[in-house]
């Protein structure tokens, strides 16, 4: 771990070294990575949401279908009972 730590603070220091680019530009560059980041963490959140919330109505449907057909079934029977 202290060996994955020492190469990732060498690899800033070498990015930070031979940056082409000007702090101040480097910065805004960041920043607008970083932007773009969280539109896409939160893109992804609502996808997922999204989803979960139509699996869960999917669920809820098939559950009624079968307590439906069970309800049925056993209105079926009580009829052929009675007979």
């Amino acid at each position: 771990m202290s060996n994955f730590l020492l190469g990732l603070g060498l690899g800033i220091a070498a990015g930070v070294l031979f940056a082409p680019k000007s702090g101040e530009e480097t910065r805004g560059m960041i920043g607008s990575k970083e932007g773009e980041g969280v539109d896409y963490v939160k893109r992804q959140t609502q996808e997922l949401r999204d989803t979960a919330i139509d699996a869960v109505e999917r669920g809820k449907e098939a559950v009624n279908r079968k307590v439906e057909k069970m309800a049925s079934s056993q209105e079926h029977a009580a009829l052929v009972y009675q007979r």
